[in-house]
């Protein structure tokens, strides 16, 4: 069958990412093992790649006839998976992530963009009844009483690059925090990536504190954050200067109307370490005639990034809601508890968004070779679907 196949992908994966020595080894740790990791973790992420999020699916797509289209040397059970993922290492696989990406950008898949951003954000998932794992967290009604239990991670996601490629995920526990998990997954995304490799951070409002700052100072990264209230000196200072004042900018984007007002002498808190702070206001005039305004940090100079520019870039935060969290719950089954136990949950976490990426890089990086459109990814599905019912040849 001409086109995209799982055979395919499975060679793009091992050759254009360089990521056949993950695959090979992508850090097993039972004890004896029976089966192969290399089929098991395919497996998963090819599985993933076909929107068959749970175990039992994926046992029936190894044990039928397609197994030899999916390029899985053998079949096994959803057992043997959930022995498999309470057992495996995350670190090769968020190394796995970062090799990809970095070969991607090697393979000029980012070089339409000059910046490169990393959008990180929090989200709650994978609810249950009982508490099953460390990583559950309690829930309580208006009454103050337990019913029930959630996981909440950070994810870590490229952005502002027309290409939205999840980069990791960690999750935070009983007595943990999005703001701390944040801070956690910039350093590691940084330091696997290499402090060249992105340009900025843009985060919420809530990761708008003078250590997240001062952390993204020391790695290099400059950063983009939502200003609200929480910073009541700064957000006056802002609203008071801007408040009578006409848009420094104003532009089309799409049918939208933007007004932009921008200054970068405002005085930083007590507890920052920045010299001044850059501060824009925009203005969303859509076409039914909402209004859509926020206030916007940053320490990008106005000389190296104009306003127009930090507009978009601030408005790539969007990006790890729609295209990470939006896509990997509707689509990816990100919110199935596939085995409830702590490591299995975050192994899991990581081979979808590992998918995801591997998904995003083919459709609309390899494929998309040429003048004609990319596949939209339930086209790509589908013809993964269709390809499953012609087995390969046999070349033993």
């Amino acid at each position: 069958m001409k086109g995209p196949t799982p055979r395919r992908i499975l060679r793009y994966v091992r050759q254009c990412l360089r990521l056949k020595a993950y695959l090979d080894n992508p850090g097993d740790r039972r004890p004896r093992a029976q089966i192969r990791a290399r089929h098991l973790v395919w497996s998963l992420v090819i599985g993933y790649i076909l929107r068959e999020s749970s175990f039992h699916a994926v046992e029936a797509l190894v044990c039928s006839k397609a197994r030899r289209a999916l390029d899985v040397g053998r079949d096994f059970g959803d057992d043997a998976l959930a022995y498999f993922t309470e057992r495996l290492d995350p670190e090769p696989t968020r190394q796995a992530l970062a090799t990809a990406l970095v070969q991607a950008k090697r393979n000029k898949a980012f070089d339409s963009s000059r910046f490169i951003g990393i959008a990180i954000d929090g989200t709650t998932t994978a609810r249950c009844a009982a508490e099953g794992c460390s990583l559950c967290r309690p829930y309580k009604n208006s009454a103050g009483e337990i019913v029930g239990y959630r996981h909440h991670v950070a994810m870590a996601t490229i952005v502002g690059t027309g290409l939205s490629l999840p980069i990791d995920i960690e999750p935070y526990g009983p007595g943990d925090s999005e703001y701390a998990a944040g801070q956690r997954i910039l350093r590691r995304v940084v330091d696997n990536l290499g402090r060249r490799f992105a340009q900025y951070a843009v985060v919420d409002g809530g990761f708008a504190t003078a250590p997240f700052l001062h952390t993204a100072d020391d790695l290099g990264i400059r950063v983009i954050a939502r200003l609200k209230a929480n910073l009541p000196e700064l957000f006056l200072a802002a609203q008071v200067r801007f408040e009578n004042k006409t848009p420094d900018r104003i532009f089309q984007n799409g049918s939208d109307r933007i007004e932009i007002w921008d200054a970068g002498d405002f005085d930083p808190w007590d507890a920052l370490h920045w010299k001044t702070v850059r501060v824009i206001r925009y203005r969303q005039h859509k076409t039914d005639g909402t209004i859509v305004e926020a206030y916007w940090l940053t320490n990008f100079p106005i000389h190296q990034v104009a306003s127009e520019s930090l507009y978009r870039m601030a408005k790539a935060r969007w990006e790890v809601e729609n295209q990470g969290f939006n896509d990997a719950k509707n689509r990816y089954g990100f919110e199935h508890i596939t085995h409830h136990h702590a490591n299995s949950l975050l192994v899991c976490w990581l081979l979808l968004i590992l998918a995801l990426t591997i998904e995003r890089l083919y459709r609309l990086r390899h494929l998309h070779r040429g003048t004609h459109a990319p596949h939209s990814a339930i086209d790509l599905l589908r013809l993964l679907r269709l390809s499953l019912a012609t087995s390969p040849a046999n070349t033993s």
